[in-house]
């Protein structure tokens, strides 16, 4: 993983590829707004899904693993489709399925045990987790998922809540936060540069740090 180009509490990490949970970037606004089924993507087997049905059903749910395949492409050059990683995941219990199809996920704790089980990274699993938190983090060379509102990629507008939804944060530097949204409709909201109360309004101070053990 690339060393932090800031010094202190400053950092920036270069070169973090854009992974998207959705395999056509320009087919999620349609998804996200429109109502369009993402079965129906015609990239639907780049994923490593068996079916489009079982694609449509995990792609919603993929948000922390879009920001794992970042992270190993980074440090590797390359990452696993994203089903693939998905399953190996909920193997390890990151991710629930009920009887009737709902799925419980991206779950923090087994998410962590898995990525340092079989990826050799080290992770900290943060409920509390500030701005300053994630700066410093970002400083000694982690990568931090963060949890925000799925509406962050329209930071024009005000914040609807906070949480639910998974970005990868690669730099804090001069008040700005550097982060790589899996669901960015744009590609602008998709590698997104945001002062830090904006980013705060969406925020919900948790999340998971990321770096190479």
């Amino acid at each position: 993983m690339g060393c932090p180009a800031c010094a202190g509490t400053s950092a920036l990490h270069e070169n973090v590829p854009v992974y998207t949970q959705f395999m056509s970037g320009d087919l999620i606004e349609a998804i996200v707004y429109e109502g369009a089924d993402p079965a129906e993507d015609p990239r639907w087997r780049l994923s490593g899904a068996r079916t489009q049905e079982e694609y449509g059903q995990w792609c919603r749910h993929a948000c922390g693993i879009a920001c794992l395949q970042m992270v190993l492409h980074h440090r590797d050059g390359y990452a696993r489709p994203l089903l693939d990683l998905l399953h190996a995941c909920t193997a390890y219990g990151g991710y629930v399925e009920d009887g009737s199809g709902h799925v419980k996920g991206l779950i923090y704790a087994p998410f962590a045990a898995y990525v340092e089980a079989e990826h050799a990274l080290q992770a900290e699993v943060h409920p509390h987790l500030t701005l300053d938190d994630i700066a410093a983090r970002l400083a000694e060379g982690w990568l931090v998922m963060a949890s925000v509102h799925r509406e962050i990629r329209c930071p024009d507008e005000p914040a609807p809540g906070t949480g639910g939804h998974l970005v990868l944060v690669t730099g804090h530097a001069d008040g700005t936060v550097h982060l790589c949204n899996p669901s960015g409709h744009t590609p602008d909201s998709r590698r997104a540069q945001l002062p830090e109360h904006v980013f705060a309004g969406f925020f919900a101070e948790r999340g998971i740090a990321l770096r190479p053990k």
